[in-house]
């Protein structure tokens, strides 16, 4: 007689465990449990369907429970609900939500894939019909309803992560007044500042209004939400609400049944993603996991690793045994006509952990700057002083940001150095890339910084200089710097700094910018080799220092 195991959840995870197991074995009985409608859907699709760009419903259903049952032999129950579990008698508790019929059924082995809930904040007016948390695929059933229905004038986000943005920007196209409320000083919390002020541009040019560093204190309205206000005082006009300020991962379960819990509030698992008790695993945005690039235990709510993780678990149950090396958090999200990606660590985490670290900022463009259509993206690295591993990596732009995301993806899980990324041979042609492409680029500029080629200052320690003591000198064209300079730079171009050399001073340290750092790293060269010994180059260049200062 085969193996029964029993899968709580059937979204991600869940469903990817199921199918694997079958593949695996045929004569294991399986049973999947989900205590909503539907199974295997595309949730990182629903804001799409909501708004308009994916049309059709069904599409958006990788399996049914019809399909799962023809094509894996799962025995899937939907609106079946896992109530308790019985770790000592192997046994959970489940609750027919159509009939009120309250069961049993025994395992062999369970797996976890309950999941994460939205985080609801504790406030008036939080429960009005028209607030709406967005998680499920019946969230965006309701919303798209209201939508189409109430056709809201005004509406107001809560949150600025990957679902609070693209439904502000869903929401905006459909006509709506779209305010975005954030409590951090920035959206997009994987991206560190200076990267996410590109998304805040984007943001207010297509209309947004974003409040930073604001906190939703009450909903106003006696029938409907019609305002939402603010700890500041201001109250925004809203016939909409969204709720969208981060998940929990659901552990009551695994807590009634004794199953230990981490430090993140995730559910604890070994590298086998076997919790504490050994019939049972756990996978999905439940788990704590461990942060692939510092080690440290963390909660990373992604789709990716939860398909990964059902697998893994599969393969061991079914006498495979696989280890999870941990996630790095390999996201990316699109704002309108503009793409913000990370992967790995951010220099928030880094700087907290006290990690050492250098970064670089590279402005590339998307393809050859002769063929057509090239647009710049903005490439931030960071890496280890001593020998360049790269630790994380963020990048902005309209184009091709996607492919050099995953090539930064991969040299981490790869542990390569930023020296190897000068040597990555990958494919080019103007239509898709330049001979240097951006990932050789950024590891080009890295590998100078470690090697101690090229000192660098960055955008954020230029307000910390004593005139006294440092000179900043803008080498762009005359023209470049009417549009904008540093206060106080002097303008020196860098075609005409070998002749004005006399005009700098030698015992004073000399920052040198130009618009994205290549001709201030030419300038750098120029300098040092006549005999300059403190000079640094602003990194990321005036296109850093303008978008994360002054905008």
């Amino acid at each position: 007689m085969g193996k029964r195991i029993l899968i709580v959840g059937g979204v991600a995870g869940g469903a990817s465990a199921a199918a694997r197991l079958r593949r695996l074995d045929e004569q294991a009985e399986i049973i999947m449990f989900e205590r909503g409608e539907h199974i295997s859907y595309a949730n990182c699709g629903l804001p799409y369907f909501v708004g308009g760009v994916i049309t059709k419903r069904n599409n958006l259903f990788v399996q049914t429970p019809a399909s799962m049952r023809k094509r894996f032999n799962i025995d899937v129950r939907v609106q079946n609900e896992v109530i308790r579990i019985y770790p000592k008698e192997k046994e959970v508790e489940v609750k027919d939500l159509v009939t009120g019929e309250v069961y049993r059924e025994a395992y062999d082995y369970l797996i976890l894939s309950p999941g994460a809930s939205p985080f609801v904040p504790d406030i008036a007016g939080i429960k009005l019909p028209n607030v709406f948390t967005f998680r499920k695929f019946t969230d965006s059933d309701l919303v798209k309803r209201q939508i189409e229905l109430a056709k809201p004038q005004s509406a107001v986000v809560i949150g600025g992560g990957f679902i609070g943005l693209e439904m502000a920007e869903n929401l905006r196209k459909f006509g709506a007044a779209v305010t975005l409320v954030e409590m951090a000083n920035q959206v997009m919390p994987p991206l560190d500042y200076e990267m996410a002020v590109f998304i805040h541009q984007e943001l207010k040019r297509n209309g947004v209004n974003l409040c930073l560093k604001e906190k939703v204190v009450a909903i106003e309205g006696t029938n409907r939400a019609e305002a939402v206000v603010l700890a500041s005082g201001s109250r925004i006009p809203a016939e909409m609400v969204i709720v969208a300020i981060g998940v929990r991962p659901e552990v009551h379960l695994a807590k009634e049944a004794g199953l230990a819990i981490g430090s993140t509030g995730g559910i604890l698992v070994d590298e086998y993603l076997r919790t504490s008790d050994p019939f049972i695993y756990a996978i999905g945005d439940a788990i704590q996991v461990k942060d692939f690039v510092n080690g440290h235990d963390t909660h990373i709510p992604l789709a990716g690793p939860a398909n990964k993780q059902g697998r893994l678990v599969a393969d061991t149950i079914a006498g495979i045994p696989s280890k999870y090396k941990g996630t790095q958090g390999t996201a990316i999200v699109q704002v309108f006509d503009l793409v913000a990606a990370s992967t790995g660590n951010n220099e928030k985490t880094l700087r907290k952990l006290g990690s050492e670290y250098l970064a670089s900022y590279t402005h590339p463009a998307s393809h050859a700057t002769y063929y057509p259509g090239a647009v710049p993206m903005s490439i931030k690295l960071l890496f280890t002083p001593r020998d360049g591993k790269i630790l994380g990596a963020q990048i902005v732009g309209s184009k091709g940001v996607d492919k050099r995301i995953d090539v930064l993806a991969t040299a981490i899980r790869a542990g390569l150095t930023v020296f190897d990324l000068t040597e990555l041979e990958l494919a080019y042609a103007p239509p898709f890339s330049s001979a240097k492409d951006p990932v050789n680029m950024a590891g080009y500029v890295a590998s100078n910084i470690v090697k101690g080629d090229m000192e660098i200052i960055h955008w954020h320690e230029i307000a910390g200089l004593n005139p006294e003591e440092s000179v900043l000198v803008d080498v762009r064209t005359p023209r470049e710097v009417e549009a904008g300079t540093i206060p106080g730079a002097i303008n020196i171009p860098v075609d005409e700094l070998r002749e004005r050399l006399g005009e700098l001073p030698r015992d004073k340290e000399i920052i040198v910018f130009c618009q994205v750092g290549l001709r201030a790293y030419i300038a750098t060269r120029i300098l040092r080799q006549h005999g300059f010994k403190r000079v640094k180059n602003l990194s990321g260049g005036w296109m850093t220092y303008r978008s994360a200062v002054l905008q």
